[in-house]
This record gives C-alpha cells, sequence and structure tokens, in this order.
C-alpha cells in the first residue's frame, strides 16, 4: 500500500490510472471492479462494499469486498420493487444514504437475510451510469451505527460515475476483442483459401513442360523490381501470371492493380494512371489520385499497353526511370514506388514501326520478355483447368461437384482452343449452367459442334469462314503487317487489337511479313 493510503487520502492520479489501465484490457472487468473496491476503503470505511450489476427489475452482486464479503453476499440479488429508495437512487442517479427508519420500520436492508446488520448501521448506495445507460449500483455498509457523512457520500458519487465509465469501457474492450478474434479467424480462413485459389498455387499445378519453362523464368524475375513484358494470345492467362509475379515477389502484402488500356477512352488513361486535380479538365469535380498512387510500393499490371496512348508513354516512361511522374493538371510533383508489369497480345515492333508506341518505352519494358504458350501448346493443363473450374463453378452455383465425363475431357484436350483458357472456361460455364440439377456429368455438346463446323468439308460456307478467308487474304495482301498506312487494320477498318482478337478467335496465324 502506497503512502497516500496509509494516511487514508485516496491518491486518484495513481489510483484512477491503474482503474483505467484495467479498463481496456479484454477480460479484466472482475479484477477492475475488486481494485476499486479495494482503493476506494481507505476515505470510505466499509465492512461490506459490492458492486451489483442490474439485471431487468433486480441488482446482482457482481463483486464484492470487506470483511463480510461471502459467497452468499456474492450470490444475492435485490428487487428494486422491494426497496424503493434504492430505486429511487439509480433513476435520479444520486448517491444516498438509507436511515435507521429505513432499517427499523421501512422497507428494511438490502442484505436482509443475508447479513446480520444492526439498525441504524452504516449504509449507502451509489448509483452507476454511462451515458444513457444504468449499469448498476455500489452498496457500502458497516456494522457501526451512523450515517455516510455528505462529504463521503458526494466523493462515493464521483468514484461511482468513475468507476461506471471505466467499467463501459471495459465492456466495449471485451467487445472489441471477440471481435478481434473472430476477424483473425475469419481472415485466417481467408487466407488459407486464397492461399489455395491464387494465381500462384494454380499455375504450379501446371503439368505442361512449356508452362515450366514460363514459370522457372517467372520466379526468376519476380525477387527483383524490373519491369516484366508479358506476352501472348488473348486468354492465355498473362494476368493469372502477373499475378503469380507479385505473389512471388517482396511486394506480395502491398496492392495488386491492373488496368486495360484499351477498355478505357484514350483522355481519361492519364487520368487514370496518374491521376487529376479538381479541374483538371470538364467533369474533374474533385480531385483523384491514380493506379500509380493506389498501387504505392506494390505491382501495377499495364493489360493491353499496345492501346496505350502517346502522352501516357512519355509518363510512363518516366516513372520507369525515376519513378515520379505529376498528375493531370498540377506542376507537383510526386514520387512512387511501383514495379510495372505489362501485357501484350499483339506485336508491339508493328505499333513502333506506325509510330503508335514509342521505341524507348519499348525497350524498357522489354528488358524480361515472358511469352505466355497457348493453350494448344499445353495440353496436360486442360484436364487440371478443367476440373479446378468445374469445382468453383460446384460452389458458386452450389452444386454437387461437377464432373467432366471421359469422352467430355477428350474431346476438350483435342480442341485448338482459338480462345485459349478464357475460351475453355467460357465453355465450362455455359454447359455447366444447361446441366440439369439431377446430373452431375456436364455436357460438352457446344464444344462438339464447334468441332463439327471445323471438320466439316461441306462447300456451304458459314459467315465466320467467311470472315477468316477475308481477314488470310487481306494479311496475305500486306504481307502480314497489321499496324500502320495500307495495314490490315487499316484496311479491314478495325482497331489492330480488335483484328488481334478477330484472328485469335478464328484460329488464324499471321503469315511471315515480306522483306
Amino acid at each position: 500500500m502506497n503512502e497516500a493510503k496509509r494516511s487514508g487520502v485516496l491518491d486518484l492520479t495513481e489510483d484512477l490510472r491503474e482503474i483505467a489501465r484495467l479498463a481496456v484490457q479484454p477480460g479484466g472487468v472482475d479484477e477492475l471492479l475488486g481494485r476499486a473496491l479495494e482503493y476506494l476503503e481507505p476515505v470510505i470505511p466499509y465492512d461490506l462494499a459490492a458492486v451489483l450489476e442490474l439485471h431487468d427489475d433486480h441488482l446482482r452482486v457482481r463483486c464484492a469486498r470487506g470483511r463480510l464479503a461471502s459467497d452468499r453476499v456474492r450470490a444475492h440479488e435485490i428487487s428494486l420493487a422491494a426497496f424503493p429508495s434504492v430505486r429511487r437512487a439509480i433513476e435520479t442517479r444520486s448517491a444516498g444514504v438509507l436511515l435507521e427508519h429505513d432499517h427499523a420500520v421501512g422497507e428494511g436492508d438490502p442484505y436482509d437475510g443475508v447479513l446480520d446488520l444492526p439498525h441504524g448501521h452504516s449504509c449507502m448506495v451509489v448509483p452507476l451510469f454511462a451515458g444513457d445507460r444504468t449499469l448498476g449500483a455500489m452498496t457500502f455498509d458497516r456494522r457501526v451505527c451512523g450515517r455516510y457523512e455528505p462529504a463521503i457520500v458526494n466523493l462515493a458519487g464521483i468514484c461511482g460515475q468513475l468507476l461506471a465509465l471505466a467499467m463501459a469501457a471495459a465492456e466495449q474492450a471485451a467487445v472489441l476483442d471477440r471481435l478481434r478474434v473472430g476477424l483473425q479467424e475469419h481472415n485466417e480462413i481467408l487466407r488459407n483459401e486464397a492461399r489455395e485459389h491464387s494465381a500462384a498455387a494454380l499455375l504450379e499445378q501446371s503439368k505442361s513442360a512449356a508452362m515450366h519453362r514460363v514459370l522457372r523464368l517467372a520466379r526468376q524475375v519476380a525477387v527483383t523490381d524490373t519491369p516484366v513484358l508479358i506476352q501472348g494470345e488473348t486468354g492465355s492467362g498473362k494476368e493469372v501470371l502477373a499475378e503469380a509475379i507479385h505473389e512471388w515477389s517482396a511486394r506480395c502484402a502491398r496492392p495488386f492493380l491492373k488496368l486495360n488500356c484499351a477498355a478505357i477512352p484514350e483522355q481519361l488513361v492519364e487520368s487514370e494512371l496518374f491521376g487529376h486535380t479538381k479541374g483538371a479538365f470538364s467533369g474533374a469535380t474533385q480531385a483523384r489520385a491514380g493506379r500509380f498512387v493506389t498501387a504505392n510500393g506494390g505491382t501495377l499490371l499495364l493489360d493491353e499497353v499496345g492501346e496505350m496512348p502517346l502522352g501516357a508513354q512519355v509518363k510512363l516512361l518516366r516513372v520507369l526511370q525515376d519513378g515520379t511522374f505529376e498528375p493531370v493538371g498540377s506542376d507537383h510533383t510526386v514520387r512512387v514506388n511501383v514495379r510495372v508489369i505489362a501485357a501484350t497480345n499483339v506485336e508491339l515492333e508493328d505499333a513502333i514501326g506506325s509510330g503508335r508506341f514509342r521505341q524507348d518505352l519499348f525497350y524498357r519494358l522489354h528488358v524480361f520478355p515472358i511469352t505466355v504458350p497457348p493453350l494448344r501448346e499445353r495440353r496436360d493443363d486442360i484436364a487440371l483447368i478443367a476440373t479446378a473450374f468445374l469445382q468453383d463453378l460446384s460452389r458458386r452455383f452450389r452444386r454437387t461437384a461437377l464432373v467432366v465425363p471421359a469422352d467430355g475431357m477428350r474431346r476438350l484436350i483435342e480442341y485448338d482452343w482459338p480462345g485459349n483458357v478464357r475460351e475453355l472456361l467460357n465453355v465450362l460455364e455455359r454447359a455447366a449452367i444447361l446441366c440439369p440439377p439431377d446430373r452431375l456429368s456436364v455436357d460438352i455438346e457446344p464444344l462438339q459442334q464447334r468441332a463439327a463446323r471445323k471438320d466439316s468439308t461441306d462447300s456451304l460456307s458459314s459467315l465466320e469462314e467467311l470472315e477468316r478467308r477475308h481477314i488470310e487474304h487481306v494479311l496475305e495482301h500486306t504481307g502480314g503487317r497489321i499496324y500502320g498506312a495500307g495495314g490490315a487494320a487499316e484496311i479491314l477498318k478495325l482497331k489492330p487489337s480488335t483484328l488481334q482478337s478477330r484472328m485469335a478467335k478464328l484460329g488464324i496465324v499471321r503469315p511471315a511479313r515480306q522483306p
């Protein structure tokens, strides 16, 4: 016991600091109450001090201290209907004393039947409340007859308010702790599920020798900050590989963001990447942070980078060189630390030749190129991808696990997949939707129809076949050149990326460019 307690003076600074410490410790409510009663004993003498919690119209003892505290006291319950003076103290939120008249001929003592206390003994009730909540009451009793002095009653009322606030804080801390534990458990479940379905985990299950070579390169570059250029046909899995590189890097705990440069109007690409100030252009009603700021410390995937406007290319080159840029409409330089991965399904050399892509940016991105093989060159992965995707669909559709029958799997493996993995997933999802609820095997009939059209020798060509022949004829005419004046895209009046997508879908292989 400190000097203040030995002298009979309540050291509010020290004692209330300790009460506050206990209030924010989960599970410390009972210790908080016991300690608080012990701290009050030097200035509010008692043989029994108790904290009672309010439950409907009853007060139940939660904590008791003093020579009269016992198991019977700790199990005691007080009905407010039977003790109007106690109810009045709680309702008026004012500490009060029970007088000798109350004990002798009035309502009696709250501990009648539990303690044998003389009529006229010192007895006090202190309400406990925090804000609009009534938590309960404190009671103080002594065997000696007399009243608690008004100064002691006032002090007890003040201490009761402080204790009630500490109790409320302790309850809040306990709730927050339960939420914290629950959130930790939920996050662990999500982390486990994420590990099971992460891009890296999916790619690591590959059985294809071609993909193993790609993954070896990806792992080697992942531990660096070097820009990566991922090339490959539409739907071949370039985005999945980019995510895997991020997961294998030291930046894995930081954001992974992506931007499809062909999906955003040309005039807004700079704003999306680098942000803008309020009023920078029509419609910019407030400032906005771009993808580079949001991805700071992490990785940014620029998909279809060949479609990026030249103005944005200049800024991107600067970010790659020194990590700085100015938001649209601002002269304030922003510095970021972002790892850039670019992806393209077109030949950037063609775009350079037509003046649509900067040669210096190409060399900056082309430090470490990786080409993702098309699905037809890694048929060993088709069954793996199909099985994993159907399991995911079964969970999403809340159905028993769907499977591909043996003949269906054979057709999946034999098909050339011009749309690559994306086309495979679309076929499987459509088959799963059409599969009756009472069946587990999905029908690959749409795929069978495609193969039949492909192998048909019927002289009546489909519109798709006519389109294929027309594009092939134009490519032969341009010597395989797609971009620029006189290129196939210009002749066909298509965007180069759109033409590339159509070629991939139709299975068109571009002829070698003529010297």
